[in-house]
């Protein structure tokens, strides 16, 4: 890929077509403007209201439409905390945190000044089960916001929340939302805000094919260097390398094999990034399925999956295995894993002892080239210990489908499942999603661990780092002894960018335009 010519992408442009069945559409731009930054993402806008948020492009969008009273650096710098929306972020005690907004801030559509009423409004309501946010954990601590003035407040938690500054105030929950706006709506909203406050205005919309930020000229806080910001939608790594090659973006992830190629030669005038991410993959093994109820099922699945074929076959062996969901590398990772490799022969004997034979499962999986490569290895895998596998692909919005209890009995039908989730800061932000409460949402696994929700409760309040270590790990350790689980990796951060600007990528692996600087 990265020794095609100029005149093959030049044929490439005149065609209109980016090989993997990219076709280019109407509006797509060949040609940077030096004030319109063109990011690329895999997923299509769902939702823009932070109670509801899936991610990817979402996160991006709302990091430019709404704000939060803090926010997050870049993850090669560790990700650190600082003010944002807020001039001023005071921890009072364990359970009380004062803020007061910056001067300035106003709502779109002739709604008024941002206050700490919407602040209020705005955690409340996330936390409120009524409204059955996924992101309530966020918020799960909170028992109030006190309203002090129009731009001051007090946050009253009923427990201590140590993450409360890297998981809940800069994060997904932490957006602030208009009370005025969203009530008028009737409470909720989908891809039409009915106010927004931040650095960007969300200007236009195409479906499956971008979206469009404009700068906001009422914003008071420090001006974003790009004037616009073209959010292309590309689900799969390789077809968007080839895009970006061809000058249709100018910031795209690629596809982990492709890392030497483009360190030994890369596009012009682009710097490659290589970074460890926090986005941890991991099979899924269903213990509500009618075929894996048996503990000695689950984990015959888990002695015949050879997680080493994966790294070196899909991740060109830039990655090491996982020992659970918290980051390796990390005070909080845990030592090893309990399995440390597979056994073909151990799983045939546990198939046996549960009087299984001809055994058949699915793999749900995105449809994409590196989880269809990571499903097939798996796939093989398994066939060696007798297990047969279909696998079963989807697009991304319809593969969050398959495990939505609010879509009916289908989760329960799930047998194997490769998934990957962008984590946080704090180890309990990877944690939390294998909760007992997020059986049918997230936690696909129908993992149901007392032990484990008590771990969890102690682990945000503990303040003792050696304390919370050992919570962690043992966390994970019941994950796998649940046989839900195989841990497999965390994906490295392989991205591509123009030299004229430097990005800032958040923890979950995904960029920040409003933070990124030119360099020229």
């Amino acid at each position: 890929m990265t020794k095609w010519t100029m005149d093959r992408r030049a044929f490439l442009k005149a065609a209109g077509v980016l090989g993997a069945g990219l076709a280019m559409k109407p509006g797509f731009a060949w040609s940077a403007a030096g004030d319109t930054l063109r990011i690329r993402m895999e997923g299509d806008l769902q939702t823009l209201d932070p109670a509801f948020m899936i991610g990817g492009i979402e996160d991006v969008m709302m990091r430019g439409i709404y704000v939060s009273l803090n926010r997050l650096g870049d993850l090669r710098q560790g990700s650190p905390w600082s003010l944002w929306g807020a001039e001023k972020l005071e921890l009072k005690d364990p359970k009380t945190i004062a803020f007061t907004l910056i001067d300035g801030l106003k709502w779109s559509n002739g709604l008024g000044p941002v206050t700490a009423e919407d602040v209020k409004f705005s955690y409340e309501r996330i936390a409120d089960p009524k409204l059955s946010s996924p992101w309530a954990y966020q918020f799960e601590k909170l028992d109030r916001v006190e309203v002090v003035d129009a731009r001051s407040g007090v946050i009253h938690l009923k427990d201590p929340y140590q993450p409360i500054f890297v998981t809940s105030l800069p994060y997904y929950g932490g957006h602030i939302i208009s009370r005025a706006g969203t009530e008028k709506a009737g409470g909720k909203f989908t891809t039409e805000p009915p106010a927004t406050c931040g650095p960007y205005l969300f200007s236009d919309w195409q479906q499956k094919q971008k979206a469009t930020l404009t700068a906001n000229p009422d914003w008071p806080g420090p001006k974003p260097d790009f004037g616009k910001v073209e959010i292309y939608v590309v689900a799969d790594d390789q077809a968007a390398q080839l895009a970006y090659e061809a000058d249709a973006f100018d910031y795209t992830k690629i596809a982990i094999s492709a890392t030497k190629a483009v360190k030994a030669k890369p596009p012009a005038n682009t710097s490659l990034i290589e970074a460890q991410s926090t986005r941890y993959v991991w099979l899924t093994i269903n213990m509500l399925s009618p075929r894996l109820k048996d503990l000695k099922v689950r984990q015959a699945v888990q002695y015949g999956v050879d997680v080493g074929q994966i790294l070196t076959g899909v991740y060109d062996d830039l990655s090491k295995r996982s020992t659970g969901v918290v980051q390796p590398g990390t005070k909080f990772a845990r030592p090893s894993n309990l399995i440390a490799a597979p056994d073909y022969e151990k799983s045939a004997a546990l198939l046996a002892e549960a009087g299984v034979s001809d055994l058949s499962l699915t793999l749900t999986v995105m449809n994409d080239s590196i989880r269809a490569a990571t499903a097939q290895i798996i796939q093989a895998s398994l066939e060696q210990a007798g297990i047969k596998v279909e696998i079963q692909p989807y697009d991304e919005a319809a593969f969050w489908g398959v495990g939505d209890k609010t879509q009916g009995d289908g989760y329960k039908n799930i047998d194997l499942a490769l998934m990957d989730f962008a984590g946080g800061v704090d180890p309990s932000e990877n944690l939390v999603w294998f909760r007992p409460d997020q059986i049918g949402a997230y936690n696909w696994s129908g993992f149901d661990s007392p032990e484990f929700e008590t771990s969890y409760q102690q682990l945000v309040a503990e303040s003792d780092e050696a304390k919370r270590v050992a919570l962690s790990n043992r966390m994970e350790d019941l994950m796998e002894q649940s046989g839900g689980f195989v841990f497999i990796c965390h994906q490295p951060l392989v991205a591509i960018h123009k030299t004229v600007f430097e990005p800032v990528i958040y923890p979950d692996g995904h960029p920040n335009p409003v933070l990124f600087k030119k360099t020229a």
